[in-house]
């Protein structure tokens, strides 16, 4: 019997270890990949979703690590950026990414902005987060909505009809007390896992 799967691409995250973790805890299957893991054993191992990682880059550096010019062309199932993964996205797709004063490091509170938002289903409206990032995105990319901010920042995008979602705190971490809701949601709610894995 074939398992569904999570593809998590890992970008240097210290927290890549914890996403899966997090993922299996909901009897979901799941594989760490590498970033420059191919397009084409993405589409042919179908999986029910993909998660791009935190990282330590910024995604303007010269050797940032990136995905393939088509990957979000051709990847059908929906993709979760986290912190970097939301960056770059943002970037790939003709949003604007800028440096931060300061790079934001700790608690910060998000406000869910009104409307339905498919990764806040059934959360409160403000939610402890813990970011750690020095860019942030300023311009979204064409077709996405923000869904949370904090502060000035803009917390939380989504696509619904290309079923791209992006946060930039890291729900995988402790320190995000309904960072677990968040992937649930994700995972059962957006991409349709049964969490049949033991």
């Amino acid at each position: 019997m074939q398992h569904e799967l999570i593809l998590i691409l890992d970008f240097g995250s210290q927290y890549t270890q914890l996403i899966a973790r997090r993922v299996r805890e909901q009897g979901v299957y799941c594989e760490i990949v590498p970033f420059h893991y191919s397009v084409e054993k993405i589409v042919e191992r179908n999986p029910k979703g993909v998660i791009l990682s935190g990282g330590p880059s910024s995604v303007y550096e010269t050797d940032a690590p990136q995905v393939s010019a088509d990957f979000y062309d051709k990847i059908s199932a929906p993709i979760l950026g986290i912190c970097y993964g939301m960056q770059l996205l943002a970037k790939d797709l003709n949003g604007v990414v800028s440096p931060s004063d300061k790079r934001e490091y700790g608690h910060a509170q998000l406000k869910r902005l009104s409307g339905k938002t498919a990764i806040f289903t059934d959360l409160p409206e403000k939610l402890d987060v813990w970011m750690s990032h020095g860019d942030h995105v300023t311009g979204l990319p064409e077709g996405f909505n923000t869904t949370a901010t904090s502060g000035e920042i803009i917390t939380a995008i989504e696509n619904l009809e290309r079923q791209i979602f992006a946060v930039q705190f890291h729900p995988e971490v402790s320190h995000t007390p309904k960072g677990k809701e968040i992937l649930k949601n994700f995972l059962f709610n957006i991409c349709g896992c049964k969490g049949d894995w033991t």
